[in-house]
């Protein structure tokens, strides 16, 4: 194959992933609005809408400060963790993770970030990873909170490191596989 044709079938596919990213974020009733947000024994129903605030700007609602006061977690931790990002492109992740390997990747990072009935976390983790990377060529947790498509997402707070963790290493640890 030419590299003519390589390149262009390389850019055929970001385009259809694109569009695909386009549709799957325009849905707005697919968007999570809801992220029940769990400390040790303690659990709150925390809006994207703070959640997103909190990551922009720093200010955080009443409800979440005494939340995260009651958790013995700082605001800042938080949003540092809501901001930090991971590079990736796009096109090499969503191959990756239509591959066994990426399968294997998934299946931690969904005990943590969650569907409210466990079910279908591969497929919602899957698309909501390459969504939040189309754009920017990153990762960040409160862009998977923003393209997570159900209404509630459920997250082990005290694991949300271990994610972090799971994807650098997973995505550090691969050559650039021929797929």
């Amino acid at each position: 194959m030419t590299q003519n044709k390589k390149l262009l079938r390389k850019y055929m596919l970001i385009f259809v992933l694109a569009v695909f990213g386009l549709l799957f974020t325009k849905q707005s009733v697919q968007a999570a609005e809801r992220v029940v947000l769990k400390y040790s024994v303690l659990r709150e129903s925390v809006s994207v809408e703070e959640l997103s605030k909190l990551a922009k700007t720093g200010e955080t609602s009443r409800s979440l400060k005494t939340y995260l006061k009651l958790a013995n977690r700082k605001p800042e931790e938080l949003r540092s963790l809501l901001n930090r990002n991971v590079d990736v492109d796009p096109v090499f992740l969503s191959k990756v993770l239509n591959s066994f390997a990426g399968g294997m990747v998934l299946n931690p990072i969904g005990e943590v970030i969650h569907t409210p009935s466990k079910r279908a976390n591969k497929e919602s983790l899957r698309g909501t990873l390459v969504t939040s990377a189309l754009s920017d060529n990153n990762i960040r947790l409160i862009e998977i909170f923003e393209n997570y498509p159900t209404e509630e997402i459920h997250v082990d707070g005290d694991r949300l490191v271990e994610v972090y963790q799971n994807i650098e290493g997973f995505l550090d640890g691969l050559p650039r596989l021929p797929f």
